[in-house]
Order: C-alpha cells, then sequence, then structure tokens
C-alpha cells in the first residue's frame, strides 16, 4: 500500500486515534482525506475535506460512498464503550456496541469494497483491540463486539483478495485517548500507534500487533483458559 498520494476515508475522526491519522496521513503525502465523524468538527488542513458518517446508520454510509468515490484507503477506527457486562448489562448498551463495532465496519467496507476495487484494490484497516482476544470484567459488550469484528476481518480479508485488497487488522492494548482517561494503566501514545500502523501499512502486513499487551494476548489464545484468566482459579 502506497500512502503517498492515496486517498483515504478515516471513521471516528473528530479525536483520539482518528485524528492522529489525519495528522499521520498527511504526513506521509496522502493526496486527500475524508475525515468522518456522527457529528464531524471542522478540520482547516489542506486536503482534509470533513463528512458526517454515523457507521450504525446504513443511509449514512451510502451518503458517504456517493461522495468519496476516489477512496483507496479505508479505516475503521470509530468504537465506543459502554462498560457493559453480558449478563446483566443493559441489552440495548450491548447491541449498541455491536452495532458500532461489528455491522458498522462491515456495512463501510460493503460500501467501500466495490470503490477500492475500482481505484485498484487499496486497504482496508480495522483498528482492533486486545479484548478481541481477552476478556476482562465490565467490558464483555466491548469483547464481544471486538472479537465479531476480528472474526468480520479475516472473513472480509479472504473474500477481498481476488480485487487485491488489503486487509489489516490492527491489534493493541490501552492508548491514551478520551476512551481510556480513567483507567491506570501504561498505555500506548496515539501518535505512536499511528506511526506503527502506517507503518504496517506500508509493508502490506495483515496483522499488526502495537505492543507487549497485544502479542502476549494473541499468544495466550493457544495456552490454558486457567493460565490466561488467573481469576477462574
Amino acid at each position: 500500500m502506497k500512502l503517498s498520494g492515496s486517498t483515504a476515508l478515516i471513521t471516528g475522526a473528530n479525536r483520539g486515534i482518528g485524528r492522529h491519522f489525519v495528522d499521520g496521513l498527511r504526513e506521509r503525502g496522502a493526496h486527500k482525506i475524508y475525515a468522518t465523524a456522527r457529528t464531524p468538527q471542522p478540520i482547516e488542513l489542506p486536503g482534509v475535506e470533513v463528512l458526517p458518517l454515523d457507521v450504525t446508520d446504513p443511509a449514512s454510509i451510502a451518503a458517504a460512498a456517493a461522495r468519496a468515490g476516489d477512496v483507496d484507503l479505508l479505516i475503521n477506527n470509530a468504537g465506543i464503550t459502554t462498560h457493559q457486562p453480558l449478563v446483566t448489562g443493559d441489552l440495548d448498551e450491548i447491541r449498541r456496541e455491536l452495532e458500532t463495532h461489528f455491522y458498522g465496519p462491515l456495512g463501510t467496507i460493503r460500501a467501500f469494497a466495490p470503490i477500492l476495487a475500482a481505484n485498484g484494490g487499496g486497504a482496508i484497516v480495522n483498528m482492533l483491540s486486545v479484548l478481541s482476544w481477552r476478556v476482562f470484567l465490565g467490558a464483555g459488550g466491548y469483547s464481544a463486539g471486538k472479537a465479531a469484528e476480528w472474526s468480520l476481518t479475516n472473513s472480509v480479508r479472504l473474500e477481498l483478495a481476488g480485487q487485491g485488497t488489503l486487509v489489516s487488522g490492527v491489534h493493541v492494548g490501552a492508548v491514551d485517548t478520551d476512551m481510556m482517561a480513567g483507567w491506570d494503566v501504561p498505555k500506548v501514545d496515539p501518535a505512536e500507534l499511528v506511526k506503527i500502523v502506517l507503518d504496517g501499512l506500508e509493508n502490506d502486513e495483515l496483522e499488526i500487533l502495537v505492543d507487549e499487551p497485544a502479542a502476549a494476548a494473541k499468544a495466550a489464545v493457544a495456552g490454558d483458559l486457567r493460565a490466561m484468566y488467573p481469576e477462574l482459579g
């Protein structure tokens, strides 16, 4: 994937990781960047166009795809966390997690796959998580959504291989953004995360493990469950 001269669309670009993707792509010579969000904030930078896009609304996705027919890089970054356990949590909030983390990326991929094909194949980046593989109490809804998005990533990678589209899944632990502001844990600088992701994309990496927690979580999946979850005794 050649980032210089590329045209990218980023979901959830108002702040946090998404906003750092805007800066990182500009530094690497992207020709144009569509910075999208449910209620987008102005970004007065050359080559950046702000678009409304709610990934839980099919009509909003279709409108964005109709406007951004020159895209060759789709970055599915939009995300939420509702801190819901699955057994006792608010079911509507759990559904909102799945709408955002599974059906949202699926909707954008279905809309933009033909556009990517027409523009030479391009690439898709799905921002996943350590929680795709390792569950923590109080985050069952988020984990279920990210696990589903991991499976989605593996599926569409196979389905789009024939049109030459690179599909890369990014796994990372805690990132120093507003979403993680209340957690006193080691956090990755979002600018460094974006650098690692864009380096991986330019090297055509199918899976990008940003930090040690991501690598450890993947390795633990093949191990004993009681070792992975010591809280089970």
